[in-house]
Order: C-alpha cells, then sequence, then structure tokens
C-alpha cells in the first residue's frame, strides 16, 4: 500500500497520544522534603484511538467502478477521514521514600484496607516487643514461666 492519506491521520493521532503520555506522566518528578524525605507521585493512564476514512467517487463519475483508486497514483478518489484519541490520567497515590523505608499513600480516600495491611507488620513488631520485654523482666526477676 503506498502513501495513503490515513496513514498521515493515524501517524499525527499517534505522535499526539506520544507526546502527552510520557513516563513522567505515570511517574512523577521526584520531590524531596525538607527532613531528606523524597516523595513521587504515581498516577494511572489510560488512552484510546481511533481511526477510518473512506473514498468517495467523484460526482461526474458516479455510475463506473473505478476500484480503489487511492492505489493507482493519477486516478486517486476523493479521501474524506478523520482520527481521534483520548488520554485519561487518575493520580493513584504518592510513594514516600524516608527513614528507612518505603511507604505508597494512595490517594483513593477508601483505602482504609490498604492502610490496614500497611501497619499490620508494626503491629506485630510492637506485640512481640512487648512480649520479648515481658519475657526479659520475669527473667531478670527470676520468674519461671508455668
Amino acid at each position: 500500500m503506498g502513501n495513503h492519506p490515513i496513514e498521515a491521520l493515524m501517524k499525527t493521532a499517534m505522535e499526539s497520544i506520544q507526546q502527552i503520555v510520557d513516563v513522567n506522566t505515570i511517574v512523577g518528578d521526584p520531590v524531596e522534603t525538607h527532613d531528606g524525605s523524597v516523595i513521587i507521585p504515581v498516577s494511572r493512564v489510560a488512552c484510546g484511538f481511533a481511526a477510518g476514512g473512506s473514498e468517495f467517487l467523484p460526482a461526474d463519475e458516479q455510475g463506473q467502478d473505478q476500484g480503489n483508486g487511492g492505489e493507482q497514483g493519477g486516478n486517486a478518489l476523493p479521501f474524506g477521514g478523520g482520527s481521534g484519541g483520548g488520554v485519561s490520567v487518575q493520580p493513584v497515590g504518592f510513594l514516600v521514600v524516608g527513614n528507612g523505608q518505603v511507604r505508597l499513600l494512595p490517594v483513593d480516600s477508601n483505602a482504609v484496607v490498604e492502610r490496614i495491611i500497611d501497619t499490620v507488620p508494626d503491629l506485630i513488631d510492637k506485640v512481640s516487643g512487648l512480649f520479648k520485654k515481658k519475657r526479659d523482666d520475669e527473667d531478670d526477676l527470676g520468674i519461671e514461666d508455668t
């Protein structure tokens, strides 16, 4: 297939979408806070694209079968077409790196379960630390387990 007009439409639309959606759209530029933590925004990007067109017979040749004039050079039929695309960017959350840990702070307000799951390891560490402290205190006092 030669240089068909639909190719130019598709190429223009795809290049425009490519300029809009790059890696910095999904994972944003990091921001360093005064305490040394780094905050990185994370987004979800969805895009769609469509293109189409049609060739028409000239008004004076409506009754004649021309075939596909787009490939015959000088006998090219009139062409009409269009293309379009859309991009949706939704923030997901922020990665916070600092104080020896990495946390994801979700933007969604319905993330209570995720927050609970994130805090479970800290809670387990604290509870096990309490039990260990109690055992150490009992050992120091000479109390034996029964």
